[in-house]
């Protein structure tokens, strides 16, 4: 045993005391509490904003998608050389334009022509596609307080050319 003077008996004392006194690091009832607090709230915070990004994502694909589908309809059904051929054309459009997005079975389309036939020089062609955006990991028996799915619809209006369908 080391002997000890009475300044080393009263260090001793001393730190003995703080140890044991409330709010010293060691003794601290909270001690590491804050650490539980911030990954409770961490995960409070951000599941929601994980799933807000999802859900803008999945909307902003099917506005690419109408979009893309739309443009695309227009396109493939004015350049037609064959009047027949062209509601095929573009119905193969949208289902490419649809399927790059992921909405293989999910999208539709309208075609309207502004007169008889639809491929006469200077004719117009409106296209209208619509998308319903399915809302990820919403369960269905949320279906009466939150819509499952959230339409999105875009129009393309296609010129035929001056000398198209001649």
């Amino acid at each position: 045993m080391i002997a000890m003077g009475s300044p080393g008996r009263r260090l001793v004392a001393r730190l003995r005391t703080r140890l044991q006194q409330p709010g010293v690091a060691g003794c601290d009832a909270q001690a590491g509490s804050a650490i539980i607090e911030f990954v409770f709230l961490a995960v409070l915070m951000l599941v929601p904003l994980f799933y807000l990004v999802m859900v803008l994502a999945r909307l902003q694909a099917g506005a690419y998608a109408v979009s893309a589908a739309a443009r695309e309809a227009g396109r493939a059904y004015v350049t037609a050389s064959v009047p027949a051929d062209a509601p095929s054309r573009a119905h193969s459009a949208v289902a490419l334009a649809f399927a790059d997005q992921g909405f293989e079975n999910d999208g539709r389309i309208e075609i309207g022509c502004d007169g008889t036939p639809c491929l006469r020089p200077a004719g117009r062609v409106r296209i209208t596609a619509t998308v319903s955006v399915p809302m990820p990991l919403v369960p269905a028996f949320f279906s009466g307080i939150v819509p499952m799915r959230i339409p999105v619809s875009a129009t393309h209006l296609a010129t035929v050319d001056r000398f198209g369908g001649q």
